[in-house]
């Protein structure tokens, strides 16, 4: 006998979904076996339901107060959840999409309903509209889309999901604009302030960067060794440096446009603190730009 449907609207936000999840529980007959993720243990983890934390900094401000675990992703504990939804946030502070956070919170922190047995997913066209505009932003830092996040993986509209909001709604929400990191402020340096740019810091250098993460909301930068230039090194070798990171200090709490296509080199000026290499000015180099050819020549010729 073909499974009964059930004739629940969808509403735009996540929070509006929970009255009507309430009423879609006298039907769960016909939600059973329609999310690709639908496991067993779900069933019997029905009241695993978490507070969110506020250091889920990827969910701050969610429009529901509790979470399901284990979520849609798989992560059975917070602190994984914690642990993997840092890496998301710099890709919503890029406004790719206005549903961006909507989309990945359905996912790592899944709003958690008691009266129903299957978690509620996003929508297929939520997925497929917040693909679109970030897909491109990912590309630029050289990250294709996971697969974890393919879109056909996702229930079509006319079932139970969470949906992209309507455009109106976008009107109403007001956006607010990201802090701009410190060191990737856009300052206009006249060569005196580039001499003591380069004079303060302990290192200076011209790097691509091979790969960047996030640890406790700083910003992990691993340069490229071969395409390195070297113009400042105190306090560090050579040799220690290629074994040695970069980092751009509460990177998940701000915004760096300067640098925001991997494949570009970069000038990164900083200083030792901890142990640990510190940026403290980031310029993307252009390639026969007289600014940075004078940039090179002056700083070849200091001496502080």
């Amino acid at each position: 006998m073909p499974s009964r449907v059930c004739p629940v609207p969808l509403c735009p936000v996540p929070l509006c979904l929970v009255p009507l999840c309430l009423a879609a529980a006298l039907c769960l007959d016909a939600v059973g076996g329609m999310y690709p993720y639908g496991q067993p243990e779900f069933s019997s983890r029905r009241r695993n339901c978490k507070p969110i934390p506020a250091t889920l900094v990827l969910c701050h401000g969610i429009e529901y107060p509790e979470m399901r675990l284990p979520n849609l992703l798989g992560h059975e504990t917070m602190k994984e959840v914690l642990q993997q939804a840092g890496s998301w946030i710099p890709l919503v502070q890029k406004q790719c999409h206005p549903d961006t956070m909507k989309f990945l919170c359905s996912l790592f922190a899944p709003v958690c309903i008691d009266e129903l047995d299957e978690p509620i997913q996003p929508c297929r066209s939520l997925c497929e509209q917040v693909r679109g505009s970030c897909s491109p932003v990912m590309s630029a830092f050289g990250f294709p889309w996971p697969d974890m996040l393919e879109c056909n993986r996702f229930p079509e509209d006319n079932d139970l999901c969470i949906p992209p909001a309507d455009s109106n709604e976008h009107l109403t929400v007001p956006k607010e604009e990201p802090r701009v990191c410190e060191a990737c402020k856009d300052n206009a340096e006249n060569d005196n302030e580039i001499v003591e740019s380069y004079c303060k810091n302990d290192f200076a250098l011209k790097i691509k960067v091979k790969e960047i993460s996030y640890i406790n909301g700083d910003t992990k930068i691993i340069p490229e060794t071969k395409s390195k230039t070297i113009y400042k090194l105190n306090g560090v070798t050579e040799k220690d440096l290629r074994k040695t990171a970069l980092w751009l200090k509460d990177g998940l709490q701000c915004t760096c446009d300067e640098m925001n296509d991997i494949n570009a080199p970069y000038l990164v000026m900083g200083q030792k603190l901890d142990g640990n290499l510190v940026i403290t000015s980031v310029k993307r180099w252009q390639k026969g730009q007289r600014e940075f050819k004078r940039i090179a020549r002056s700083i070849r010729k200091l001496q502080c």
